[in-house]
């Protein structure tokens, strides 16, 4: 890494910067791809994992799967 390399930073919906292990609170309800549920608005994820390369997008254990939710959907708790 660089002098002049940027540092990825996860933000959601409100611009509140993300870290590992926070808890978020989604804002708008989101058909999940690949399985057969949907996640209601209002429905709380903990303890989210930030994906590495792409800052649009955290991970998040929903009904006991882990899914790829983008970060304009949800707001820090």
């Amino acid at each position: 890494m660089s002098a002049y390399d940027v540092a990825d930073v996860h933000k959601n919906a409100f611009d509140n910067v993300l870290d590992n292990g926070d808890n978020v609170v989604l804002t708008q309800a989101l058909i999940v791809k690949g399985t057969n549920f949907a996640v209601s608005k209002g429905t709380v994820v903990k303890r989210i994992k930030l994906i590495h390369d792409n800052p649009e997008h955290i991970e998040g254990k929903v009904n006991e799967q882990t899914i790829v939710i983008p970060s304009k959907f949800i707001k820090k708790s």
